[in-house]
């Protein structure tokens, strides 16, 4: 079959009904068409075909023969250096497929218009068929707004991040684009059961890798059984469904009633795995429930009898109320993704999508039994992992498994529904508060009961945060885990703080509104940290927030409303992270074992170079995504950027003292604050730092109350969190942590079928995360002080972003229709139920 592929001609091995992404990818080796939803969805294969863009996935091979087809590596336009400019990206996964789609639209709207700005909705609706997990889509508003205009047509241009050029002409490659010599594909097996004894597997036509348990139970429909490979990943496949896997079933507990079965006996409890960040801590099981963990209260008893008194005597200043959460999938684009190699000398080779490469090569030579320095893991480029991507998980293992039983490198990447299956969710919740304010207006006490939904995971932590929050009244906090045949949840971006806060600061609100205070003047009132009370005082001066409507002042289909939340998150570093700078010719080269999921660290570490060595950036060269390099953070807790910065710059002020000749190496550390860290030694590599980063979220909505949709009209957010080392990545990660906020608000709900255990929204048409068109406008305001005593000056952002958003959302719903939302997501039906007389 002949192609024309970027001005090239060429003759490819491809069967007619082929996928036109495959054709490129595999047959021609362009990695700049990536594969994600393979339903037309996501936009992120997106080519041009005789000029016009088209979905690469939905294409079969017969459909271009003859014709001229050009991929993200065959553009030179001014829309990608418009996105390089402006930071239309973060991870990258998505970018090559937007720009082609931008460049058609660009050129189109200029020869219809000149060089005028298309109004935002014209933008939104060619861009229309394209996902950003990561959220960036405010900075591709700018980037083909600047375009249209015609700001980047002469060629030069400064990047916002360091590999912004590589991940606009998709020559970045991420480990789904690597590929070895005798490479063969690997597949998983995965369980039609819930919950059953496996009996038996038997497979043709490949060696297989066992991935049960020591008790050969599944737990949930999806759970691994084993993994098989061949030369392609059809072929794979294809070995996989003709496996016959013998089952001896088990009932299944999707709820916890009474009744349920159990899904662990006391035995397999300390297997579960943990939905949460840090340690697992201790709690009782009763049948399917486990805890309650209770050590986060502050004087509970004493909470729960002024609760209980107040309730009795019919106080109105209780505010009580049960509120839920949906289970909210990662869905990182590009998708759990390992390909393995076992060396002539026993040297285990790992490419990996993963937020950990250090941490990867530490559990790999424990698994394997391979002194560490054996070990290589490579995370050249990462697709988003948003807390689901942490150490060796299933893919990693079904591949080094299967590359020593085949002889042969083995890549394992998982479908999209895998990836929607078990990759990893923020558990679902069930919250009860109950906050009691005095007669002085004061919080008098605070209990929260939080019953956490991983699925089979255990670790609930959600109660626990509402301890460092508003001040020191009593509280009683009490976290459960409810465990179910439902695939595992894992860390999601601020772990176990939205669910929380999606019940307590709609508790605040309501009892701003009994008490008849403005709500930020009474979080202002309770709230002890000073950093964010800098935040109230801004929010309270802004238009939106002064001009707001009144409760009950309106009628009529279409219902504006204003909404408010704070949201505070943990201080945490790496203390062990250290920068390695080396003197190569008249280039400084930094090296460090952390990775870039699209947060910009790569900008970090290049930033703090150029300003302390004096540098230009053509001078500079920063590796990472290597687990061969000095220790380097794991980019997980929003530790990365508050670790090596301060490494970064030490590594710098050394090797000004030695002086920059070519063979100069030097090593920088991350050097303690002051005043040390709350906690006395590190865990899991982790320390606690003194304070925590705060947010304050003002969003404005539009409640159509005849269809019952919600529409973010804008959204303030104020961030506290020091120093910021990267402007405009600093910006792109908080507008896309509002975004993730707004999805986790409207939109993202995992289904399981009530009978099976299935994962019923297993594609990115049944699971909707946020569009371009879903987005608001977003205005950031960085406050930078308060920080003194931290090396470096600033923490991390990127959690703190988002947690708050959810309940800012609802409080504005409120605002617009009287009505509180208790369930997330805010689902049309559930408003227009709301709204019903």
């Amino acid at each position: 079959m002949k192609i024309t592929v970027n001005g090239e001609p060429h003759e490819v091995a491809a069967g007619r009904d082929d996928p036109v992404v495959d054709v490129l990818r595999d047959g021609l080796g362009l990695t700049g068409t990536k594969a994600v939803c393979r339903t037309g969805v996501c936009g992120a294969c997106t080519i041009a075909v005789d000029g016009t863009p088209q979905a690469a996935c939905l294409l079969p091979a017969a459909a271009v023969e003859g014709r001229a087809l050009t991929t993200a590596e065959g553009l030179d336009h001014p829309v990608q250096r418009a996105f390089a400019a402006h930071d239309g990206l973060q991870c990258g996964y998505c970018t090559p497929g937007f720009v082609v789609e931008a460049a058609a639209f660009v050129d189109a709207w200029r020869a219809g218009h000149g060089d005028v700005e298309p109004p935002r909705e014209e933008i939104a609706a060619a861009l229309a068929g394209h996902l950003c997990r990561c959220g960036a889509y405010g900075r591709i508003y700018e980037a083909v707004a600047a375009a249209c205009r015609g700001e980047h047509d002469d060629g030069e241009v400064t990047p916002a991040r360091v590999e912004a050029m590589e991940k606009i002409t998709g020559r970045a490659r991420y480990t789904t684009d690597v590929r070895l010599d005798g490479m063969l594909e690997g597949v998983i097996i995965r369980s039609a059961r819930a919950h059953a004894r496996v009996t038996s597997v038997e497979v043709d036509g490949s060696p297989v890798v066992d991935l049960l348990p020591e008790d050969r139970i599944v737990r949930y429909a999806g759970q691994p059984i084993a993994a098989v490979a061949a030369a392609t990943r059809g072929e794979a496949e294809a070995i996989a469904a003709s496996a016959r896997i013998g089952y001896e079933p088990f009932p299944a507990a999707f709820g916890d009633g009474p009744d349920a079965p159990p899904v662990y006996d006391e035995r397999s409890r300390k297997n579960a795995p943990s939905s949460s960040e840090g340690m697992t801590l201790p709690a009782s099981w009763d049948g399917n429930v486990r805890g309650p963990f209770s050590g986060a209260s502050k004087r509970g008893r004493k909470a729960a009898e002024l609760i209980d008194a107040a309730r009795r005597r019919g106080d109105p200043l209780l505010v009580t109320g049960t509120f839920s959460t949906a289970v909210q999938v990662h869905t990182p684009l590009e998708p759990h993704a390992c390909l393995a190699r076992w060396d002539e000398r026993g040297d285990l080779h790992l490419h990996l999508s993963t937020q950990t490469v250090a941490i990867a090569a530490e559990q790999a030579a424990r698994r394997w039994k391979l002194d560490p320095g054996r070990v290589h893991v490579v995370a050249e480029h990462v697709g988003g992992g948003f807390g689901a991507k942490s150490g060796i998980t299933v893919e990693a293992v079904a591949a080094v498994e299967l590359a020593r039983a085949c002889g042969a490198p083995v890549r394992v990447v998982f479908s999209r529904a895998e990836e929607l299956t078990d990759a990893g969710s923020r558990p679902g919740s069930t919250t009860n508060i109950a906050l009691l304010a005095g007669r002085d207006g004061e919080l008098a006490a605070l209990a929260m009961d939080v019953r956490s939904r991983g699925g089979v995971a255990v670790g609930g932590m959600s109660a626990a945060l509402a301890r460092f929050v508003y001040g020191t009244a009593p509280r009683r906090l009490r976290d459960y885990d409810v465990v179910t045949n439902e695939p595992p949840g894992t860390p999601f971006r601020g772990p176990g703080a939205p669910p929380m806060l999606w019940a307590l600061e709609q508790a605040v609100d309501e009892m701003a509104h009994r008490l008849d205070v403005d709500p930020i003047v009474l979080r202002r009132r309770w709230d002890g940290n000073p950093k964010r009370h800098a935040l109230y005082e801004r929010a309270l001066a802004l238009p939106v927030w002064r001009d707001r409507p009144r409760g009950g002042s309106q009628t009529g289909r279409f219902r504006r409303g204003v909404g408010v939340a704070m949201a505070s998150w943990i201080y945490a570093i790496t203390p062990a992270t250290q920068v390695e700078l080396e003197v190569v010719g008249d280039v400084v080269v930094a090296r460090t074992a952390t990775q870039d999921i699209g947060t910009g660290v790569r900008s970090v570490i290049a930033g703090v170079l150029q300003e302390e060595l004096g540098l230009p950036a053509e001078r500079i060269q920063v590796e990472i995504g290597r687990s061969s390099a000095p220790p380097g953070p794991p980019a997980l807790g929003s530790r990365s950027t508050t670790s090596v910065a301060p490494a970064a710059r030490d590594a710098a002020r050394r090797l000004l003292a030695q002086g920059l000749k070519p063979g100069t190496e030097v090593v920088g550390k991350r050097r303690r604050d002051r005043g040390g860290y709350v906690t006395p030694f590190p865990m899991n590599g982790m320390a606690l730092g003194r304070g925590f980063s705060g947010a304050v979220h003002v969003t404005e909505v539009e409640v159509d109350t005849r269809f019952g949709t919600i529409r973010p009209l804008s959204v303030w957010g104020g961030i506290t969190a020091g120093r910021i080392y990267a402007e405009k990545p600093a910006r792109n990660q908080c507008e896309g942590g509002i975004i993730q906020g707004i999805g986790y608000a409207l939109y993202e709900e995992r289904l399981i079928d009530p009978v099976t255990g299935t994962v019923l929204t297993s594609n990115l048409e049944d699971y909707r995360i946020p569009g371009i068109g879903d987005v608001p406008e977003i205005t950031l305001h960085f406050h930078q002080e308060g920080w003194d005593h931290v090396n470096g000056g600033g923490v991390g952002l990127g959690e703190v972003s988002t947690v708050g958003v959810a309940a800012s959302v609802a409080n504005a719903v409120y605002n617009a229709t009287g009505w509180r939302p208790r369930d997330l997501p805010i689902r049309p039906d559930r408003v227009l139920e709301g709204l019903s007389p």
